[in-house]
């Protein structure tokens, strides 16, 4: 072998050994990292929940059918307590709105006067309403808090007295046989961030 031969041969296992070195270092790093992800070590782990229910808003009336009057005379009168209760949750505030019937074109709606007050009849205080059947109302059922609206707390009640006329002076013939039937909603909304 000649000189050139040799030193070309050991350039070879030089970079071989280079090779080899390189190589292992690789691995052995390889595995260095690998065990660092295998070391054991102590860890924990806790959760907390919560739970949500939504409050309730329930709004409710009784007796369903507060009048029934037949056969009235101009001079007669009469009175009924209306009970409203909060059936719901959290506090409320109310108002109530009234529609009459006309069918016979009589009027006898806005004849009939009433007169609504706080507590069972005959009530006590000023009158909520005072006036004609037709416009019979208090507070106001647009959402927020209006003049007149009646709060009301969670699983409380309150009496209401209803207390109509048929004027004796004012009510003519033309009233004879005359009808009509009212109704009267209450509607509730909630006080809390209202």
């Amino acid at each position: 072998m000649d000189d050139l031969d040799a030193r070309l041969i050991e350039r070879r296992r030089r970079r071989r050994r280079r090779g080899l070195v390189v190589l292992l270092l690789g691995l052995a790093l390889a595995s260095l990292g690998a065990g660092a992800f295998s070391l054991a070590i102590f860890t924990d782990t806790d959760a907390s929940n919560g739970s949500f229910t939504a409050g309730t808003i329930d709004i409710v009336t009784s007796p369903t059918t507060l009048f029934t009057v037949g056969a009235m005379m101009p001079g007669d009168s009469g009175s009924a307590t209306l009970t409203v209760q909060n059936n719901g949750s959290g506090d409320l505030r109310y108002a109530m709105t009234s529609s009459s019937t006309n069918a016979d074109t009589l009027g006898l709606r806005d004849q009939l006067a009433l007169t609504i007050t706080a507590g069972a009849c005959p009530g006590a205080g000023a009158p909520l309403f005072s006036g004609a059947l037709s416009a019979a109302a208090f507070g106001n059922p647009v959402a927020g808090a209006h003049a007149g609206d009646r709060p009301l707390l969670a699983s409380t009640s309150e009496q209401l007295c209803f207390a109509w006329s048929l004027p004796l002076l004012s009510t003519g013939n033309a009233y004879q046989g005359a009808t009509t039937t009212a109704t009267f909603t209450f509607n509730a909304e909630q006080t809390a961030n209202n």
